[in-house]
């Protein structure tokens, strides 16, 4: 059976991933963009590039309309791309907020969980090819940060420069690459332990924030962002992630293709609050 058909005309998409800006071999940086149709079948959208997006008020959780064809060339079922250029054809709708304890993303975002990585693992290899869900771990056991590269790989920033003249982009602008990674270790009810990279946009963005206010300070930039992304979200937060398999990982077979490309952390309720109080 199909998972969707080959054009979408009119899609009305409500978008729930953005990934951290990466480099592309022919679209300068590219951010991987991911969303729920309204019977609650994921839908990734690419390319979405990264210099476009402040024409396009794209936020989070906002309700988009454009004609979507599939990429023949991705096997992932999930994979369109704008039929017509994004900047003429995307239509912003309107925002969802988080009123009453986030209900009306819940209603849309929650209508498939997974509870096993495992069976999520097995469905992205089998033939329905699965490469986006919404999972929710068992229980988060830490979460970690290692240091990386400072600076993006030579080879890409001498790309950008040979794009086509309405295209090229100076070295000196391209977004910053974030020098740490940073990781969930957790387990969900197959009770294998994983640890998976956390490749959202608003990591990366809190890093920098974070930075800043600490007047450059790494170590206490990291702290915060720790404070934020385990002792809020594991202990106050009803927290699920949005999960998206990385295609050459997908392509070859690799024995766990995702990654986590978002978070939902609605508050949890005041009975969970006060279990948690007393364990």
């Amino acid at each position: 059976m199909t998972y969707l058909p080959r054009e979408i005309p009119n899609a009305k998409v409500l978008i729930t991933v953005k990934t951290y800006p990466q480099p592309s071999d022919f679209h300068g940086e590219i951010v991987c963009t991911a969303g729920l149709l309204e019977n609650g079948k994921w839908v990734r959208v690419y390319p979405i590039r990264y210099r476009v997006l402040p024409n396009l008020n794209l936020r989070k959780y906002s309700w988009i309309k454009l004609d979507l064809v599939k990429i023949t060339s991705d096997k992932r079922p999930e994979t369109y791309r704008p039929k017509i250029d994004i900047e003429q054809n995307l239509k912003v709708i309107e925002w969802v907020d988080t009123s009453n304890n986030w209900e009306f993303r819940k209603s849309i975002v929650l209508k498939e969980v997974f509870y096993s990585f495992d069976e999520l693992i097995k469905l992205s290899k089998s033939e329905v090819k699965k490469s986006l869900a919404t999972i929710k771990p068992k229980e988060i056991i830490d979460f970690k940060i290692l240091k990386t590269d400072r600076e993006w790989k030579s080879n890409w920033q001498a790309q950008w420069g040979q794009l086509d003249i309405f295209e090229q982009i100076a070295v000196n602008s391209i977004i910053r690459k974030v020098p740490y990674k940073f990781y969930y270790e957790f387990v969900t009810e197959d009770n294998i332990k994983r640890k998976i990279e956390i490749e959202d946009w608003e990591i990366g963005a809190l890093y920098w924030n974070c930075l800043k206010s600490t007047d450059d300070n790494e170590k206490e930039a990291l702290e915060l962002l720790r404070k934020k992304y385990f002792d809020d979200f594991v202990y106050n937060k009803d927290l699920y992630f949005f999960v998206g398999t990385n295609y050459l990982w997908h392509v070859k077979n690799s024995p766990n293709p995702f990654m986590i490309i978002g978070l939902f952390y609605p508050p949890k309720s005041k009975n969970e609050q006060l279990s948690l109080t007393y364990e």
